[in-house]
């Protein structure tokens, strides 16, 4: 009778034993969130159809690999912000194992180094309204860089023609954002290259989430490999003319979709080494490719994305049919990093050596307005600085631009109390070698003081009236100035 008591017993103990260890590993499972924004019906310029369709498709896509997905289409700029607030709130009450996944398919722009994602309700005048009326792309990356997450994802279907005339001066597509200078723990991808346009495609989604759709599917890729097998196969649909970039400072693996048994299929002409981690100098480059059809060759640089590896395919493959679409790739992703260093240094001389290498550029306009900026912040002192301290500060620091005559101060009122103090130790021992003055005769000390003649006074207080001048006289030329240096030794 006692046995089955005991059985119940040892497996009651087991089963417990059981979800005491199986809850660790349960909580320490990863929430996945994503904010799906799809900007189609623009109000000031033709409606982007596509983009409503890309929304539509990635939303089921995230939602079968288990992201709880917020979708809106078609955001004024405040309900964009407003949008973008409460998906922060989400992800900052999830805590630190969660993943935080926006999608963006619509018009972006850069206007002055800066990327901006495009209400529809924006009608700018000039580039000027751009900050005012658009999103900063940095804002919303770092809204969510501020909160403890596991991994940060951003795609940007986002480079397409800009559409609006007024803009005319505005680099075409969006400049370099490194993930690396910001947060840890974020990834970005764009749909095409920084300083190039994406194309909006001929079916009912985009060349970019056309291929995310495919080959994100896929089970057990690490994400890094996800977006360069979606770079290669960009790259073969649009014939070289699009090709997606990204940026990653993830300190976690992420997959969208969980293990699977069985190897994965490979990009065609690739190999492990393509995904190697770490960037290879040209002539490792040159090595790897030696001897490899120019086909092949070609979807190697492209997976991997780097000045580095399209150089030595240049100087390689010379006369293959991929070299002069690479030439452009390359010249543009030199020219992207010059501006983003130009952008970021924000001083004339870096603006001046991009001006040295591409005057000729779209962002040429750009680069000589910020350059004036620049130099009007250097050389043109705010008069309304009142404190000489603070117009020191300001002052500036490179040698190139430092004024050449000595700078006056800002405040003329405040000259003379500087001379003083600055003068002041040297006249003090002055003063007290100087041999007292002369006490003036009693005879006119009495007679500034009489009293009319009608009215003699009495000897007695002749007497005191010279006491009086005389002490006055001398405490006023002798103990005044005495009793000034005393107090300034105290400070």
């Amino acid at each position: 009778m006692r046995h089955p008591v005991l059985c119940n017993l040892f497996l009651a103990s087991g089963l417990l034993a059981l979800a005491q260890l199986m809850t660790p590993t349960e909580a320490a499972a990863e929430a996945r969130l994503a904010l799906v924004i799809g900007q189609s019906a623009y109000r000031t310029v033709p409606e982007l159809p596509n983009a409503a369709n890309d929304s539509k498709a990635m939303t089921e896509l995230l939602g079968s690999a288990g992201f709880t997905v917020t979708t809106a289409a078609n955001l004024a700029q405040t309900e964009m912000r407003a949008a973008i607030s409460d998906f922060a709130g989400k992800v900052g009450a999830s805590g630190a194992d969660t993943v935080a996944l926006v999608f963006y398919a619509g018009h972006g722009l850069q206007i002055d180094g800066e990327n901006y994602l495009v209400p529809v309700d924006l009608d700018p005048k000039r580039e000027a309204d751009i900050p005012l009326q658009g999103v900063r792309l940095n804002d919303l990356l770092n809204t969510l860089g501020a909160l403890p997450t596991r991994a940060r994802i951003f795609m940007l279907d986002a480079c397409r023609n800009n559409p609006f005339p007024a803009l005319s001066g505005a680099g075409h597509g969006l400049a370099i954002v490194d993930t690396k200078a910001g947060a840890p723990g974020s990834f970005i991808s764009y749909s095409t290259s920084p300083g190039a346009e994406a194309e909006d495609g001929n079916g009912i989604d985009s060349p970019y989430t056309t291929a995310a759709l495919t080959i994100a599917k896929q089970p057990n890729l690490p994400i890094e490999e996800v977006f360069k097998r979606i770079r290669v196969a960009v790259a073969q649909s649009t014939d070289g003319r699009q090709i997606p970039w990204e940026s990653s400072s993830l300190t976690t693996d992420f997959k969208f979709f969980g293990d699977s048994s069985g190897s994965q299929p490979a990009i065609p002409g690739a190999s492990a080494m393509a995904f190697a981690s770490g960037t290879r100098s040209v002539a490792d480059w040159r090595k790897d490719l030696q001897g490899k059809d120019a086909k092949a060759a070609y979807e190697l640089v492209i997976a991997d994305d780097t000045v580095e590896a399209y150089q030595a395919y240049i100087e390689l493959y010379a006369q293959a049919s991929y070299t002069p679409r690479l030439r452009t790739v390359l010249e543009r992703r030199r020219q992207m990093l010059a501006w983003e260093r130009a952008v970021a240094v924000n001083t004339r001389a870096s603006f001046e050596a991009y001006l040295a290498n591409w005057d000729n550029s779209d962002l040429a306009a750009t680069a000589r307005r910020l350059l004036l900026r620049v130099q009007n912040r250097n050389y043109a002192l705010p008069v309304a600085a009142a404190a000489t301290p603070v117009a020191v500060a300001m002052a500036p620091t490179c040698p190139c631009s430092a004024p050449t005559t000595p700078a006056t101060p800002v405040n003329p009122a405040v000259a003379p109390v500087i001379k003083k103090r600055v003068d002041d130790t040297l006249p003090k021992r002055k003063v007290v070698e100087t041999p007292p003055k002369r006490r003036p005769p009693s005879d006119q000390v009495v007679y500034d003081r009489a009293p009319p003649p009608d009215r003699g006074p009495p000897p007695e207080a002749v007497m005191q009236g010279i006491g009086i001048g005389v002490g006055i006289g001398l405490g006023m030329g002798m103990g005044g100035r005495g009793g000034d240096y005393h107090d300034r030794g105290r400070y």
